[in-house]
């Protein structure tokens, strides 16, 4: 990096190579200069190979600018946004608090029997998914349930269970399910016309297919949030759908997509296009 104009140099920086000068030569007087960053402009600092080179002018730091700071602060308190996905499952037991040993078609079962006319909402389902629910025990091939999967996303050490539900209009339901105090707490739930759901870590990123703008969609990442008890969106975002065969594309049916397990326990790496 070359000096600017003129730098000055203190008395003390003076006597002190000129005491060096005199007492070993011009080398140790030279190498004073450098420790005192006088020489950064010299090659020679470093016996004249791998000294010092600049990278280049750096950018001037920018802070954040507040926008009409004099702006009335808000007079209704935040909304809790997890607080409504957070339910208690009525009626299903959880034995040593292990969400491998219940069946999830029961789980929602007994969601459907406790909320039967609700068609909005967390609790929300069309009626004719409902009925399909009931019906799952007789006409298994037609029952909206999917195949559930396991993952730790709380980080408590313990599974917690995933449902997905199929609706009309390629909407799919998904539900997570904490076991606790011998039973299940529901801490999230949402419905979406999903292209996949995918686990990253412990993260489950839903991908829905219309943004509302050609050739985008809408990716988010759920993570569990420990002051809220609940799975909570934390990163929204739109992602531009690339080209068949180089990444993301629409595809017509929903599919969850879990990673394999490394020999150490840890999910392998999703590939770039599954993380947000």
């Amino acid at each position: 990096m070359r000096p600017r104009g003129r730098q000055r140099t203190s008395p003390r920086e003076v006597r002190s190579a000129a005491e060096v000068r005199s007492a070993g030569g011009p080398r140790s007087a030279a190498a004073v200069l450098c420790v005192l960053g006088l020489g950064l402009a010299l090659t020679g600092c470093a016996g004249g190979e791998g000294g010092l080179e600049s990278a280049g002018p750096t950018p001037t730091a920018v802070g954040p600018v507040r926008l009409w700071p004099d702006l009335p602060p808000a007079t209704n308190p935040p909304i809790d946004y997890g607080e409504s996905d957070i339910q208690r499952v009525p009626g299903v037991e959880v034995a040593d608090n292990d969400v491998h040993s219940v069946d999830p078609v029961a789980v929602v079962r007994a969601e459907v029997r406790a909320h039967p006319d609700t068609y909005t909402g967390a609790d929300g389902l069309y009626e004719r998914t409902a009925r399909a629910i009931e019906a799952c025990d007789t006409a298994p091939a037609a029952c909206p349930v999917l195949r559930p999967y396991y993952r730790d996303l709380t980080g408590n050490g313990r599974d917690e269970l995933i449902v997905g539900i199929r609706m009309p209009d390629q909407q799919v339901g998904v539900r997570v399910y904490l076991a606790e105090n011998g039973g299940l707490t529901r801490i999230m739930s949402t419905v979406d016309q999903v292209i996949s759901v995918e686990l990253a870590g412990r993260d489950l990123i839903i991908r829905v297919g219309s943004a509302g703008i050609p050739g985008y969609e809408y990716r988010t990442a759920w993570s569990w949030d420990e002051q809220q008890g609940s799975m909570l969106p934390a990163r929204d975002e739109i992602v531009r759908v690339k080209p068949s065969g180089t990444g993301p594309s629409m595809v017509p049916a929903p599919h969850l997509v879990s990673p394999s397990p490394t020999p150490g326990g840890t999910p392998a790496p999703l590939p770039p296009e599954a993380t947000p």
